[in-house]
């Protein structure tokens, strides 16, 4: 690296003074722990997830799981270059989406179940209708979203005709499906844009990215309306609050945490027993319980009000890479590196 020059070194000393003014703020108007203004609860048992069901199918590593709104389909995408979308109640393949591209990072089902994205490597985002089939069976490709200058990291339904997604070029874009245009983008992020969450509303989201922050967004907006400063690294996931009013996150720093957007700052700030980062987070639906997966091939648990460890479910043999929780909370859905989709209840 070549020594920064008097005016560079200047600036950031500038910036970082301005961050921890920031900080010491914020520790001003904090003027209680969650932890212990909590204390009095009454405590929350360890999770009694167990698995359901192993759904075997995908033939290499599986990146990438999410529920459609019916809570009872998910769809998972694999290396093996398939789409699978299961029955989670019967354990079923419901359908089997062979893909251009095998680099496959990120699936979205939408919230309607009648549609399925998915993108990676291939710097685009392909969306399916479930509904209609092409000439050899499989559901038919109704959009390939081309134009990015990255990978495509994440993309979630904003409705039947509406697709957010965000990317290694630092942008967040809004596609148009009927027309297939982009309706919105705009740079986002100091890093590649890895994780995106929508509220309960749709109304707004949260991104997270590599470069350690995560914001808050309107749907409507270019602008970030927040932005969060704590993880020491890559911020791999963030997951919002069914409440609508805080957000979690699972990052590679080995800690989850969870900030409120009231009092725009961290509240909570979790640890697991090992020593192993995070890929991916969820909240069940009372958000009581913080759910993360881990690289340790575990998806811890912890009571999000005590900040206690509340145990972890074991049964994947290699990394879990994402885990999707039940829009109705009664099902956790876990993916991992050693090729089968897991689901706990």
């Amino acid at each position: 690296m070549p020594k920064d020059d008097p005016e560079t070194a200047g600036l950031k000393k500038e910036l970082n003074d301005l961050i921890a003014k920031c900080k010491a703020d914020q520790e001003k108007v904090a003027d209680a722990k969650l932890g212990e203004k909590c204390g009095d609860m009454g405590d929350l048992q360890k999770i009694r997830f167990v698995t359901k069901k192993t759904l075997k199918g995908h033939i290499n590593k599986v990146n990438s799981v999410h529920y459609s709104g019916d809570s009872r389909h998910c769809v998972t995408g694999s290396l093996d270059g398939k789409l699978i979308i299961w029955d989670t109640w019967s354990g079923n393949k419901v359908q089997v989406i062979p893909l251009r591209s095998a680099w496959v990072m990120s699936v979205a089902f939408a919230p309607s179940g009648n549609f399925v994205a998915c993108g990676g490597m291939d710097n685009m985002c392909t969306v399916y209708d479930v509904n209609n089939r092409d000439a050899t069976g499989s559901a038919k490709m109704v959009r390939e979203l081309a134009g990015y200058e990255g990978f495509l990291s994440s993309c979630r339904f904003l409705d039947d005709t509406h697709i957010l997604t965000g990317s290694g070029d630092m942008k967040i874009c809004v596609w148009d499906l009927e027309v297939g245009r982009r309706e919105v983008e705009f740079d986002a992020h100091a890093g590649d844009v890895v994780t995106i969450s929508l509220a309960p509303d749709m109304k707004t989201y949260v991104t997270g990215s590599v470069d350690r922050t995560c914001k808050l967004w309107d749907v409507r907006a270019e602008k970030a309306k927040q932005t969060f400063f704590g993880h020491e690294a890559d911020v791999n996931s963030v997951c919002y609050h069914p409440s609508g009013q805080a957000f979690a996150t699972a990052s590679e720093d080995k800690t989850a945490r969870l900030f409120d957007l009231r009092s725009d700052q961290q509240v909570g700030h979790y640890k697991p027993p090992g020593n192993s980062g995070f890929t991916s987070c969820g909240l069940s639906l009372s958000g009581r319980y913080l759910l993360a997966g881990s690289d340790d091939n575990t998806v811890h648990s912890w009571d999000t009000m005590k900040v206690a460890h509340t145990g972890q479910l074991n049964g994947h043999e290699n990394r879990v890479t994402s885990i999707s929780m039940a829009p109705n909370g009664i099902a956790l859905a876990s993916c991992s590196w050693d090729q089968s989709v897991r689901v706990w209840g």
